[in-house]
């Protein structure tokens, strides 16, 4: 009787860890071969169960990427909200947080590998596109884009548009992964996000120009 109730929690543990195995198996094969190359099979064979076993946790090839999503990108996407949340009287000190958590976030390989795969396959598969927008975007953008209202509202921040200000903010993290993972160009020191997101504050918020100090002369 001991050794199968020793056995019942083991059991369930197995059953409870399944899920994480078969996002695990997926998105090794996901990184190494592409998500429109991997199989629902090989998905069941690198994770070491039946492929009918794969449907009993993922009805299909882009829940198991959804999961993956919901997973790794959805958590990071909160936190950086919930920063913003708590940090939002300085919007200077949030807008670094805010790229601060999403930085610590992304240096995860695991975390890293998620957009990195929804940005060379969405071009391909539309509805990756559509899934995460629904699971990250939807809830991120209007957040953001609200932030901005305020802090315009608070006198943090000129009047400028909010919408196509969040673009601006992002626009070169987006180009940057853009340039890597789908055209292959790189920065000679690698993809480098946390030196790409410092260089992308100090422009940010000190400016590209050396301030005219009244000395230059116009000829």
């Amino acid at each position: 009787m001991a050794s199968s109730d020793s056995s019942e929690p083991k059991f369930r543990r197995r059953a409870e860890e399944r899920p994480d195995e078969l996002l695990d198996a997926a998105l090794a094969l996901f990184v190494e071969q592409g998500y429109a190359h991997t199989s629902v099979a090989q998905i069941a064979r690198a994770a070491g169960v039946s492929k009918g076993a794969v449907y009993l946790y993922f009805p299909s090839k882009q829940a198991i990427l959804e999961g993956l999503v919901q997973r790794a990108v959805a958590p990071v996407a909160e936190r950086a909200l919930a920063q913003a949340d708590f940090a939002q009287d300085d919007m200077r000190a949030t807008l670094g947080a805010v790229l601060g958590v999403i930085l610590a976030g992304l240096s995860d390989p695991q975390i890293f590998a998620i957009p990195k795969i929804v940005i060379r396959e969405a071009v391909v598969a539309p509805e990756i596109a559509e899934m995460y927008r629904h699971a990250v975007l939807d809830r991120v953008l209007p957040a953001a884009i609200e932030l901005i209202r305020l802090g315009i509202a608070k006198g943090q921040v000129r009047p400028v548009d909010p919408e196509l200000t969040l673009r601006t903010i992002m626009g070169p993290v987006v180009l940057h992964l853009l340039l890597a993972e789908v055209f292959g160009i790189r920065p000679e020191r690698g993809i480098a996000l946390d030196a790409l997101v410092a260089n992308h504050l100090d422009i940010l918020l000190n400016g590209l120009f050396i301030p005219d100090t009244g000395t230059r002369k116009d000829v």
